[in-house]
């Protein structure tokens, strides 16, 4: 098992640093804020850092629980355990092991298909989900294969050995990948960019495995609809970028006749990282879903 970073933690006001070891990994989670807990799971490319705009909008009325998933930013990196079950599973212990019996999640990218994963497992520990740029589990097969093109970019990355040398090597990929999937560059700091670009080749081997097992495994589970007698019970908004490059709104049709409540808003304007470019929409979306009105949410334009 691969050492913890020793790479510079960002800084976040308000953020406290701590490791909990969860089905033998040390996770590292950076918790903000007091009140009804709320897990965030970030996506491929990214880390607990992708949550800084959005943090600041929750934290005065809720705690949150910004999670580094196995092989990602400052946890361990085990050889195994990338794929979705496995990673959802360290969601449930994690939740065990910070004495939390249920909690809301917001989530995004491969982030948020963890997520769906924890609540099909467990929907009795997640009180409600706010999902972004990830298709839900039941999309129409059709689009689903209509659209696998868009993730051509995993050709690049997904593969043993080659996956982790380009994404250890050629890291003007990753940062032309990250601009691409805005529609505003100004979205991204400079700063930040190189943030994400500098985790992205730090954590090379979960970003190479997730994908291996997702295109293995996961993918042809969307198009052969092997998870279609499979019930959402927890109430879910998924937020979908208009112009999303890699997970158009055209995926998200029939996830409702699997959920109990499933809706699926598609926010103007946005590409693939909503998080970064409308962070207020995030932030009202958990107000809505969550039921507690964050102050500065509403202060923040």
């Amino acid at each position: 098992m691969t050492p913890l970073s020793d790479r510079p933690m960002p800084d976040l006001p308000g953020a406290d640093h701590r490791w909990v070891r969860v089905r033998g990994v040390q996770l590292h989670v950076a918790e903000l804020g007091q009140g009804p807990p709320v897990v965030l799971l970030h996506g491929l490319a990214q880390n607990w850092y992708a949550w800084r705009k959005v943090a600041p909008l929750l934290s005065g009325d809720r705690r949150l629980i910004c999670v580094d998933m196995r092989g990602f930013g400052w946890s361990e990196q085990p050889r195994r355990g990338y794929d979705l079950t496995s990673l959802g599973q360290d969601v449930l212990v994690l939740l065990d092991n910070l004495g939390l019996a249920q909690v809301d999640m917001l989530a995004h990218d491969f982030g948020a298909a963890v997520a769906f994963e924890a609540c099909l497992q467990a929907p009795e520990r997640v009180r409600a989900l706010v999902a972004l740029n990830m298709v839900h589990p039941w999309p129409q097969r059709r689009d689903a294969v209509r659209n696998l093109w868009r993730m051509w970019f995993t050709a690049f990355w997904e593969y043993p050995v080659v996956g982790r040398l380009v994404l250890r090597r050629w890291p003007a990929f990753t940062r032309y990948l990250l601009r691409r999937e805005v529609t505003e560059p100004s979205a991204w700091s400079d700063a930040d960019l190189e943030e994400f670009v500098e985790a992205t080749r730090h954590s090379a081997r979960a970003n190479q495995s997730v994908l291996w097992q997702y295109v293995r495994h996961d993918i042809p589970a969307l198009i052969f609809r092997a998870r279609r007698r499979e019930w959402l019970g927890v109430p879910t908004l998924v937020l979908a970028g208009a112009e999303d490059p890699v997970i158009p709104p055209s995926l998200f049709a029939g996830g409702d006749k699997h959920a109990d409540r499933l809706e699926v808003r598609v926010v103007p304007g946005t590409g693939h990282y909503l998080h970064e470019e409308r962070p207020t929409v995030v932030a009202s979306a958990v107000n809505e879903m969550t039921g507690v009105t964050s102050a500065a949410a509403l202060t923040v334009s």
